[in-house]
């Protein structure tokens, strides 16, 4: 089979950091939920360094990643750990062409949070906030999200936050699916210049995402997470219709291979045009990417 063509370098905006460091920070009791569920590699599972990581963006096409610091649940709850900051800092230093960094909010720490998220911002060089509602159990619009809100418009910077439901991550703590894509519409409404990225697609509440994303300007939708094979028939016509500025690409990098997620796209046809804006040229709109 023939190498697929691709019009332009994607930029993944939705990647985990997969270094040995990184994952000193995971439970032990993930395995059951990447390997045995979702079907990570066990050897991907067990670690990625950023030059292997790198390495297979290549073969894949792809130029560069969105790095997510992410808070998975409340601070001292069990199966809820964070990433620091300063380590995905660290692969941004390193290599400065090829990764970008979002920074994980967690609601509950209030103004110091906001605080904290500010400085990833202002000072250590991060582009965007990233926020797992589900984690929390606090659907997108709950008014513990909104001081960060304030500060995203502030700063000029979007916000990525899964919506859909969610999957029982840990055994000892499932949770609630909080992450209805309707629950947008009142955040977009009451911040009309925040702009809001539903990650995840939104399955199996994908149509009203789509309907979150026609109605309001400042709203869009993440691709990732979710094979390309398996995308549903109606988002796929969005992307390569009225919905082809509102998509950005991804991959929720170990969740989907690069190079499953890329070959996988390539094979469903879209126009040209439509290919280039998913996989590139939305994203650095979107971000205000200088590349």
């Amino acid at each position: 089979m023939s190498k697929i063509s691709f019009p332009v370098r994607a930029i993944d905006a939705v990647v985990n950091i997969q270094t040995d460091e990184a994952l000193s920070y995971r439970p032990e009791d993930r395995q059951g939920f990447y390997v045995d569920k979702i079907g990570v590699d066990k050897e991907t599972y067990k670690g990625v360094s950023l030059n292997e990581m790198l390495h297979r963006m290549d073969s894949a096409g792809i130029e560069k990643a969105f790095l997510v610091a992410p808070k998975i649940g409340r601070k001292g709850l069990a199966g809820s750990y964070s990433i620091p900051y300063q380590l995905i800092v660290e692969a941004l230093t390193e290599f400065p062409d090829r990764f970008y960094g979002l920074a994980g909010i967690d609601p509950y720490t209030g103004m110091d949070g906001v605080k904290e998220f500010e400085g990833a911002i202002t000072e250590m060089g991060f582009i965007g906030a990233h926020v797992y509602p589900h984690w929390f159990e606090l659907a997108p619009d709950h008014p513990k999200y909104y001081p960060f809100y304030a500060k995203c418009v502030e700063l000029g910077v979007p916000i990525q936050m899964q919506v859909g439901q969610s999957l029982i991550y840990s055994p000892n703590n499932p949770m609630r699916s909080v992450g209805q894509p309707i629950t947008i519409d009142t955040v977009a409404c009451d911040f009309p210049e925040l702009k809001i990225i539903g990650i995840h697609i939104g399955v199996p509440w994908h149509d009203e995402m789509i309907a979150m994303a026609w109605k309001h300007p400042n709203v869009y939708i993440g691709c990732d997470a979710h094979a390309p094979k398996y995308w549903p028939k109606s988002f796929i016509e969005y992307i390569n219709s009225y919905g082809q500025d509102k998509v950005i690409f991804g991959t929720d990098f170990p969740i989907i291979d690069f190079s499953r997620a890329m070959k996988e796209i390539g094979e469903l046809e879209f126009k040209s045009t439509s290919l280039a804006k998913l996989l590139r040229y939305n994203v650095e709109r979107i971000y205000s990417l200088k590349c």
